[in-house]
């Protein structure tokens, strides 16, 4: 990890900004764990933090929908002033999933903070969106503005033994 990148983003300019954090790695290398960490920062700063797992996101899409709540919340959404997405790329999306996710990215374009993280590549990101037309909507927002860290761990963080012979690596939840 480059500590002046992360003093950097610390400092929150990227929020105001309306950048965009991608946080890249394999399992266990601590991208949630780093994503967190600049949202509690953020909200130490005073900054509202709103963290959704991408692979439930399209459940609670479809129950909002259902509740006639989305207008409602993807308003309240907007306002966020940074909004975490963990876990993106993770499950397949399906097409008004599709559709509502572009809405969320649309409305924080340019003026709100956005933190990704994800196993995948941004190359495959593409692909993994799926339709043509609102890929390259969703990434031109997403991509336009970006501070990208790439995390690489030998091993998994969440082992124990691995945690414990490297004095660097996140504590887990739990301060274990």
């Amino acid at each position: 990890v480059n500590r002046s990148q992360i003093t950097s983003l610390a400092l929150g300019d990227w929020i105001k900004t309306g950048h965009t954090v991608i946080i890249t790695g394999a399992t266990g290398s601590g991208k949630t764990w780093l994503a967190c960490a600049l949202g509690q920062y953020a909200c130490r700063r005073g900054h509202s933090v709103t963290y959704l797992r991408t692979p439930r996101l399209a459940e609670e899409l479809r129950v909002l929908h259902g509740a006639g709540s989305f207008g409602k919340w993807l308003i309240q959404l907007a306002k966020t002033d940074v909004l975490i997405l963990d876990d993106w790329a993770l499950a397949p999306l399906d097409a008004s999933t599709r559709a509502d996710l572009l809405e969320v990215i649309d409305d924080r374009a340019a003026t709100r903070g956005t933190i990704i993280t994800s196993q995948l590549p941004v190359e495959h990101w593409h692909g993994w969106i799926g339709d043509v037309t609102i890929a390259d909507a969703m990434l031109d927002r997403l991509l336009e503005r970006t501070h990208r860290i790439t995390l690489k761990a030998e091993k998994s963080l969440r082992n124990p033994k691995t945690a414990a012979s490297n004095p660097e690596a996140p504590t887990p939840a739990g301060g274990q």
